[in-house]
């Protein structure tokens, strides 16, 4: 993979999708470090259905303070691992209040220092929240990065090293964003569709798929 290939798979990403964003439903930072410590081995609309409910009510982290660990489970409760979830946020929001003015900090250090709150969604708070362009590496990018040789590494962090080296300037921004979104709809796990990808003759996976889904399960 060279950088012209790079650039050219970036420059479709970005044309395909020009304004990429979280399918996190938040309006604040705060909100969406709740939302992103949340999603974690769950999905952005299980995380979204939740948190329709639970914001209106608690949005700071006061307000969610006062709802205490019962109060706040029964609105996070169809969330995979929401026992532990719940008791990291109640913590975050008293390190935030402590700490922070109840504000949420815009550097990794202090990012990473919050109970659930780890490199990937450090990255993914500094990136939407607060314009820096870091990349989250996830198991979509991660599997993007392996499969299309745009960044390969045995390791998100290995991962994240090579996209931040790689990726053109101009995309770093949005490029946590249009890999995601890639690995999430076209670029799948068990069954990528390759025939329809904007990317599909940069891409150097050997083991592309060449019939359009409709055929293959027509043939099934």
């Amino acid at each position: 993979m060279n950088a012209s290939k790079r650039a050219e798979i970036f420059h479709r990403l970005a044309e395909h999708t020009p304004k990429p964003e979280t399918e996190l439903s938040y309006s604040s930072p705060f909100e969406l470090l709740i939302s992103v410590i949340l999603s974690a081995q769950a999905t952005d609309i299980g995380v979204n259905k939740a948190t329709k409910k639970l914001y209106p009510v608690a949005n700071t982290p006061e307000k969610i303070l006062a709802l205490n660990e019962a109060g706040l489970k029964s609105y996070i409760k169809t969330i995979g691992l929401f026992n532990t979830k719940a008791k990291n946020i109640l913590k975050t929001c008293q390190m935030l209040i402590e700490l922070h003015n109840s504000q949420v900090p815009d550097n990794r250090q202090d990012l990473e220092a919050l109970p659930g709150v780890g490199r990937k969604t450090a990255n993914v708070i500094l990136n939407t929240a607060f314009g820096q362009p870091t990349i989250a590496v996830d198991t979509h990018i991660y599997r993007v990065g392996n499969r299309t040789k745009i960044a390969v590494g045995k390791t998100p962090l290995e991962v994240e090293k090579k996209l931040l080296k790689f990726t053109p300037d101009e995309y770093k921004q949005g490029a946590h964003h249009w890999l995601i979104l890639h690995g999430r709809y076209v670029c799948k796990a068990r069954k990528p569709d390759c025939p329809v990808c904007v990317i599909n003759e940069l891409c150097e996976f050997k083991g592309k798929t060449s019939k359009l889904p409709e055929l293959k399960e027509a043939i099934n």
